[in-house]
């Protein structure tokens, strides 16, 4: 008999609760977004990363954390699993994932598969023996760490690949966050926690996220013009980002950073609104389109950081009025690689693959691919 790839499975359950409910984060607001109807979305991410893994079963020998860190979705899957530890208490925390982590690793496992954003991964690095493979599939608001792959899928097609035997090259990444109390104040302050050991594969694996604001004035200030020429029945989602506050700012109106704005007839009708309340803004909008920015240097236009343009948005808007506005400069950080697409919705990812209109100029439109992975 072959030997078994052992596999270690950490869930921060509480991932990504504070996205739809733009709280900018999940760390210490869970209770918050719960209250406010959110639900979890972590074990369905987790679950396309694991489907992939389905036809291996036979060949994996899996140690998890009890519960819905773990053990729970396994079970629903049906893949058999070893459980290690115990929760100390009904809510999962930062202490569960660096204490079972250090469990789970004294076990030998040959990659240590966890799901979270970026205080996830520090929990990781915190806990992370030396040499320890590690491998992040995405499922926080802030996603700045090099450790995790692009989406659900190819972190599992990733998985896949080294059960299987395929050579993948060993790398290592960053371990990057922010202080989310400054970041929901509209203040980007990064810190380099550490680096972890990954499986370095470039379609699967996301480039670290590049800091700082770029503002290029003239530009920015063209493509407002176009916009405001569109007419006033048009309304418009503006998506996170120092580009689109650069739009509304050049408009004269007081955009947010790290919020998503809605703007119709030259004013904003929300500031930082949450899913919800987008969802009913849209309600008695005649015509609506989707702006959003791409990240620099990863390249992801939904999926990191605009999560409240949920997919049930960009249907109602329409998959054909969802366009990135992006200089010219920006989109040569990406050197070539296409815009990536993580909604959390398979089918949705799908349709958004291929050309995606960029709003570059006045009145100045490219064409830019996008996909569900790097290329």
């Amino acid at each position: 008999m072959s030997q078994l790839f052992r596999l270690g499975l950490i869930i921060n359950p509480l991932a990504g609760l504070g996205g739809r409910a733009a709280l900018k984060g999940s760390d210490g607001v869970a209770d918050q977004a719960l209250a406010m109807g959110v639900e979890p979305l972590a074990q369905q991410r987790v679950k396309v990363s694991l489907q992939a893994l389905l036809p291996l079963r036979d060949q994996l020998q899996i140690f998890t954390a009890p519960g819905l860190m773990g053990a729970a979705l396994l079970e629903e899957l049906g893949f058999e699993h070893e459980v290690i530890g115990e929760l100390s208490g009904d809510q999962t925390r930062a202490e569960d994932t660096e204490r079972l982590a250090g469990q789970i690793q004294a076990r030998g496992v040959d990659l240590l598969l966890f799901a979270g954003g970026d205080g996830t991964a520090r929990n990781i690095c915190n806990s992370a023996r030396p040499g320890q493979l590690v491998l992040g599939i995405p499922a926080g608001v802030k996603i700045h760490s090099g450790v995790y792959a692009v989406n659900p899928r190819a972190a599992g097609e990733l998985v896949a690949l080294l059960v299987t035997g395929e050579l993948v090259r060993l790398g290592s990444a960053d371990v990057r966050d922010i202080d989310e109390v400054a970041f929901r104040e509209g203040q980007v302050r990064t810190r380099h926690y550490g680096e972890l050991s990954i499986p370095e594969e470039g379609r699967f694996v996301q480039q670290v996220k590049q800091g700082g604001r770029e503002l290029e004035t003239l530009v920015l200030d063209d493509i407002a013009a176009g916009l405001q020429e569109e007419g006033d029945t048009i309304t418009w989602i503006m998506g996170p980002g120092s580009t689109n506050l650069g739009l509304l700012e050049a408009m004269g109106l007081e955009g947010t950073l790290l919020g998503v704005d809605v703007l119709r007839a030259g004013e904003l009708i929300g500031r930082d609104v949450t899913e919800a309340q987008l969802w009913e803004l849209l309600q008695d909008a005649e015509e609506a389109r989707i702006l959003v920015t791409a990240i620099g240097g990863q390249g992801h236009i939904l999926g990191r950081g605009n999560q409240q343009i949920s997919p049930r948005i960009v249907r109602a808007v329409g998959v054909e009025n969802l366009l990135v506005v992006a200089t010219k400069s920006k989109l040569k950080t990406l050197a070539g690689r296409p815009f990536l697409v993580d909604s959390g919705d398979q089918q949705l990812d799908e349709e958004l693959t291929g050309l995606r209109r960029v709003l570059s100029g006045y009145r100045e439109e490219m064409l830019y691919p996008a996909n569900w992975q790097a290329s």
